[in-house]
This record gives structure tokens, sequence and C-alpha cells, in this order.
């Protein structure tokens, strides 16, 4: 079974430190934690301020409640698979498991559940893997066609998509 501790590295290295760009939706981010995040996880009354000077603790607090939890990855005998399911989730949300499901075939929901989690692990992994990246890399030229603004994020997001490869 996957385990947090394999993704948490790779996941920081490509989430730097605060950033608040203008033109990126998500806002003021520390740590790909955006303001709104951290204000569901510890109270409506933080600031930028706080998100600033976000703790490690309260980064993995969030990191595995919010993303890996939720995608129930502990639960997916992939490494690499649940790596690219929870990166995706930690940048595009329900938008990742999804597309996840429409790679699978299954229902559509939104939601990590039995079928879903089944679905996943009775696939060939490397094969779901390499499915999903393209399925993942498809959804990002998606969202610049919808914002053209978001161009000046693509080759950045490419990159870390790209970063990620199959190992058994």
């Amino acid at each position: 079974m996957a385990r947090a501790e394999n993704l948490i590295p790779i996941l920081l290295s490509w989430e730097g430190g605060f950033v608040d760009d203008p033109i990126d939706l998500g806002g003021a981010t520390n740590k790909g934690v955006t303001l709104k995040t951290f204000k569901q996880f510890y109270g409506r009354d933080k600031t930028v301020f706080d998100l600033k000077n976000i703790t490690n603790e309260q980064w993995l607090y969030i990191f595995k409640k919010g993303y890996w939890d939720v995608c129930k990855a502990d639960l997916i005998e992939s490494q690499s698979v649940a790596n690219m399911v929870v990166d995706f989730y930690y940048n595009s949300g329900f938008h990742s498991i999804k597309t996840l499901q429409k790679v699978l075939n299954i229902s559509v929901d939104g939601v990590v559940g039995v079928n879903t989690l089944r679905a996943i692990n009775l696939c060939r992994a490397e094969e779901l893997f390499d499915k999903y990246k393209k399925a993942r890399l498809d959804f990002l030229e998606e969202i610049c066609e919808n914002r053209p603004l978001n161009n000046k994020f693509l080759r950045g997001w490419q990159n870390r998509v790209n970063s990620f490869s199959f190992k058994e």
C-alpha cells in the first residue's frame, strides 16, 4: 500500500514558500496551501500573516487530512498511482478524482469510494498511471484554453506532472 511519507518530499520540492500572484485564482498560498484552505483547518479568523508563518506541523496536518486521506491513498496499492492522484488533488481538488474515474471508465462522482478503490487496484498500475498522467496533462491544457491567463503557469504545471514516473 502507498505511504504518504513517500510523496511528501516530492510535493514539497514543487511547492515553494509564500506566493500571492494576482493571476493565480488560488490567491495567497504557502507550500501550496491557499488562505481559504488554511482557514478551513485553522479558523476563519486566520490571515495572510498566519499563512505566511504556517508551521511544518500545520502543513503536514492539512496535507494528510485534506488531501492524502480524502483520496484514501493509504488503500491504493501502487505508490506511483497514489502519488499522481494526491498530487493532482493537491492542485485541482475533485477534478483529480473525476478525471481518474473517467480514465477508469466508472461512475463519475468525484469521491473515492469502494468502487473507485477497487477499480484502481484491479488495473494494471503502470497502464493506469500512464493514462491518468495523459488525462492530467490534457486537463491542464483545457484550463489554459478556458482561461488564457493561466498560460503563464502551464509550462511549470506540465514540468511538475512530467516529473512523475512509474516505479513498481
